[in-house]
Parts: C-alpha cells; sequence; structure tokens
C-alpha cells in the first residue's frame, strides 16, 4: 500500500513538479516527490519515465517549467549545482567524474583547493583533508594514487567522498553499483546505511531489483512523466514494482533452453595489448565463441573486457596475437569489412558510438545497409524500400517513437537501445558483439533485449556477451570467462552452479584457475 503517514521531517519536498521543453515533451507531469531526513529513497521508472529530469531539478542542472521545491523547509529556486551544493544537496554521476591523471587527493579538492602562499595548491592539505573524510566516513581509499590506477570501487567512494566534503546531507545516487562486484556492492551498502544512520538522506537511482528491496526503507516509481505511487519497501514485492515502472507484467528471469553449440565462429590466441600508459590490458587472452551459444565475459571494469572488444571491432589494434572469424582475420580490418564478414556490434556507450543522435530512426537503422542494392539502385535510394524496413524494424523491436522521421536522440535510453539493436540484430550476423546491452535502461527494454539475444543465439548465431551486471551474464550465458588484470581468471563451460561470491573471488583476484583449466575455453 502506498505510504499515507502524515508530515514527518522532511529535507525535501518537490510539489507539482512540472517540466516542459521547448520542443513540447513533457519530462514531468505534476510530480510531488517527498524526501525524509535519514531514509535511503528508492527513485524508479523506465528511461523516459522523467526520474532523471527530477533529480536534475534538484541538483540544479535544469530549472522547472512550474511547481516549486522546499529544502529544510525553504522554498529554493535551484539555478545550478553550486546553490543545490550550498544547500547541502551532492549528486554521484553513474559516469564517474573524475580526473583519471590526477591522485584521488587532488580530485577530492577539485575547484575548492586549498592554498600554499595563495597560488600552489597544497597537497598536504588536499591529502590531509581526503584522510579526514575517509575515516570520518568508513570510505577508505589512497588520498596519493592517481585516479587511473584505483579499481572502480574506489573511484565510487571518491565521488561519495567528493560531495560530503562539499556539505551534502542529501546524497542523489545514479546507478551506484553499476560497475561494482557483489563484494564491492555489499561494502557500499554498509557505507550507505552508515550515512544513514549519521542522518543522511541518499536517492537511489537503479533498476536492480534486489538492490532496492534490500537497501532502501521507501521507493517512488514513475511512469510517463507522472508519478506512480510512493511506497513502504516493504510493503511491495519485485513484480508488483515492475508491474507498475512498465504498464504490465514483466518476466524478470530468463527463459532458455540448453544450448547446442556448433562450430567455431570466433577464435581469439594469444591476444595481447599494451596501453598508452604502458599498462597491459589485454595478457595472453584465447578463447573461442561457438555458433549457437552466449559466451559470456564477466569481471570489473577496467580489467581488459573494454580493450577486447575495441580489438575485435577495429577500435584499436593489439600488439600481438590473432582474432579470426570463420577463418578470416579481423584484426586491424576496415569496420566495414568486419560488418561483410557478419559480425555485429552492440557497444557499451550508445551515444557515442551505437548512433546518430541527430539523425532519424530511419537513417540510424539503415545506415549499415544503405549500399544494399534492396535499397540503393544506383544514384538514387529506393525511399518505399527503406521506408517499409525503418516501419518493419519499429515494429519487431517495439521502439516507442512518434514515426521514423523521429530524432533518435529525443528518444528515452531504452528505446535508443532498442534502435541500436534492431539494427545490429536484424543483419543477418554470424557473431554479435554485445557489450553491456542493458546497461542503464529499464526493465522492460532489459527483458525485450535478453529475449532477443537468447532467440538469436539458438536460431545458430554466436553471441559474446560483455556485462557488468552478474545477474544478467550469469543469467544468459551459456559458458563464462572471469577477466582480471587482463588475463582470463576462470573458464566455466557451465554457469548453473555459480554464485555472485564465487564469480566475485576471480573478478577480484581473490583466486585463480590453472592454466589447463583456463584452456577449456579455447576447444582445439
Amino acid at each position: 500500500m502506498p505510504d499515507e503517514r502524515a508530515s514527518e521531517n522532511y529535507v525535501v519536498r518537490m510539489k507539482g513538479i512540472t517540466k516542459v521543453y521547448p520542443n513540447g515533451v513533457a519530462a514531468n507531469q505534476g510530480v510531488d516527490f517527498d524526501l525524509r531526513k535519514g531514509e535511503i529513497h528508492a527513485l524508479m521508472g523506465e528511461n523516459g519515465a522523467g526520474k532523471s529530469t527530477l533529480m536534475k531539478m534538484l541538483f540544479g542542472l535544469e530549472q522547472p517549467t512550474s511547481g516549486e521545491i522546499i529544502v529544510n523547509g525553504e522554498k529554493l529556486e535551484l539555478t545550478s549545482p553550486s546553490v543545490a551544493i550550498a544547500h547541502g544537496i551532492g549528486m554521484v554521476h553513474q559516469h564517474f567524474m573524475l580526473v583519471p591523471s590526477l591522485s584521488v587527493a587532488e580530485n577530492m579538492v577539485l575547484g575548492m583547493a586549498p592554498k600554499k602562499s595563495g597560488l600552489f595548491v597544497d597537497r598536504a592539505k588536499a591529502i590531509e583533508i581526503t584522510r579526514e573524510y575517509s575515516e570520518k566516513f568508513n570510505l577508505h581509499v589512497e588520498p596519493e594514487a592517481k585516479v587511473m590506477d584505483i579499481p572502480v570501487g574506489m573511484k565510487q567512494k571518491v565521488e561519495i567522498l567528493k560531495a560530503l566534503v562539499r556539505g551534502a546531507k542529501i546524497l542523489i545516487m545514479d546507478e551506484p553499483t553499476a560497475v561494482l562486484t557483489s563484494q564491492e556492492t555489499a561494502e557500499l551498502f554498509v557505507e550507505l546505511k552508515n550515512l544513514k544512520n549519521q542522518g543522511y538522506t541518499i536517492v537511489f537511482i537503479s533498476h536492480k531489483l534486489n538492490e532496492i528491496m534490500e537497501i532502501t526503507d521507501r521507493l517512488t516509481i514513475m511512469r510517463n512523466g507522472r508519478s506512480m505511487g510512493v511506497y513502504n519497501t516493504c510493503d511491495v514485492t519485485k513484480e508488483e514494482i515492475s508491474r507498475l515502472m512498465v504498464g504490465r507484467d514483466v518476466v524478470l528471469s530468463v527463459q532458455k533452453d540448453k544450448a547446442v553449440p556448433g562450430d567455431t565462429v570466433l577464435r581469439v590466441r594469444e591476444l595481447e595489448y599494451v596501453n598508452e600508459w604502458h599498462k597491459k590490458m589485454l595478457d595472453k587472452v584465447s578463447f573461442d565463441v561457438r555458433k549457437g551459444e552466449i559466451l559470456g565475459i564477466a569481471g570489473v571494469e577496467g580489467n581488459g573486457q573494454k580493450e577486447l572488444i575495441d580489438m575485435l571491432f577495429s577500435f584499436n589494434v593489439p600488439n600481438s596475437g590473432t582474432a579470426t572469424v570463420n577463418g578470416t582475420s579481423i584484426l586491424g580490418l576496415p569496420q566495414q569489412r568486419i560488418r561483410e564478414l557478419g559480425v555485429s556490434l552492440v557497444p557499451e556507450d550508445r551515444m557515442l558510438y551505437g548512433i546518430a543522435a541527430d539523425a532519424s530512426i530511419e537513417e540510424n537503422v539503415i545506415s549499415d545497409r544503405a549500399s544494399d542494392k534492396r535499397y540503393n539502385s544506383g544514384p538514387l535510394f529506393n525511399m518505399k524500400a527503406i521506408h517499409q524496413e525503418a516501419d518493419r524494424l519499429i515494429r519487431e523491436f517495439t521502439v516507442l517513437c512518434k514515426d521514423r522521421s523521429q530524432h533518435v536522440g529525443m528518444l528515452s535510453g531504452g528505446n535508443i537501445q532498442k534502435v541500436v539493436v534492431a539494427r545490429e540484430f536484424s543483419n543477418d550476423p554470424v557473431l554479435i558483439l554485445a557489450d553491456q546491452p542493458t546497461r542503464g535502461i529499464d526493465v522492460g527494454a532489459t527483458e525485450f533485449i535478453r529475449k532477443k539475444l537468447v532467440e538469436l543465439s539458438r536460431s545458430g548465431i554466436a553471441v559474446l556477451l560483455v556485462s557488468a551486471d552478474l545477474n544478467e551474464v550469469m543469467e544468459l550465458s551459456d559458458s563464462l570467462i572471469v577477466m582480471h588484470n587482463g588475463q582470463i581468471a576462470a573458464y566455466f563451460d557451465d554457469t548453473a552452479g555459480l554464485t555472485d561470491e564465487i564469480m566475485g573471488e576471480y573478478m577480484l583476484g581473490l583466486k585463480q584457475q590453472s592454466d589447463q583449466e583456463i584452456r577449456r575455453a579455447c576447444h582445439d
């Protein structure tokens, strides 16, 4: 049942918030959102539901068209993040806002750095401040380490401490566990509960229902720019939350038949790569992906998964090693030639590599096949065939849009991802490279994309899946590789008996299989 308790010690009251953009899109429509002091409050909804816009207004990144925001009893106009920070509101972004080449301490005091002799940054003082806050909040970091050298879990702590150093009492956390292992997530939750017990208030934005049930006190669910109600977390089930978010029942677990792998499609041997900072990101990586199977790759971000995909789709070239698709080398080939060999890519960063935001849905979905004779006869495009193909893909992949001419950048994150997969899944691939295919998208789009990956693999397509979501990679994969420090730390030819704890031990480098066990990833 919705929480209808009388007004208590509210630190934030957002009343009747409406946000209408100049193009007429209404992101929020009369939304009420209240936060109590010392609670962890989940804000949930599909991408495009309006939750990010609502939080941008609370942090001063955008202003409401109408409505009012009251913080600690005072009606405010939050015209910028600096105004929000001055009133004790901090935001921990999903994509870390850290400078990799600077130290933890330098990042901590960026923009408010203590000066020595009025001119130079007082590094000793910055280190002292970092240590003081690290100990005070039990968020242990290495003040003098460069951000590029620290693990992702520590980067998350640095982001939280940055907000606390600036006086935040209300923390907005956007997908805070997206790149953490189960052990790191458990550690973060201990720290968040510690902050809560000290009177801090936390907005927890996440699509991970298990985490919502574990860590939050209350939750607000949004759909189509409106609030669907406020609930005590203990009073609702995961299924009820999904139904409120999406408007229908959602299958939360992956249903799939046992794989019957065929011939090897992708063959990778002894791949090595050293990055610009002279760090070995790939260290003798070898494995096969076979027809009709999903091979998953798990690992804490920064352990070589990104670099591996970069090599396989010619965003970069390895120092040594080989990679072939059905016997043809793909390393260093033009991307169009790789596509002609039947390789499709769902990239990690859909906005940078997956779409042209200012182009139409139609232009995006046919961009990889514009030279095909079906759509191109000499100097002229066959616009009728192009329109039919675009409309077919919009229907088949349930892209929520006005029509095929709508700019992709105007869609929600989940629908942008559907445009990407519509293009990549529909061009008769032999191999799909799926890199974080459901990151940052809602449960409805996630369910759709996961079903499609299973369906395509069972039709005989080879799938290489990279995902930081442990539940996803364990449920979708038929066999599984764990990467740590640029190497394959473990290979499992069956994911049935795996747990978060077992995976976490290999992901954090606490365990390593023997060379003989790992060599099973190659099916020679």
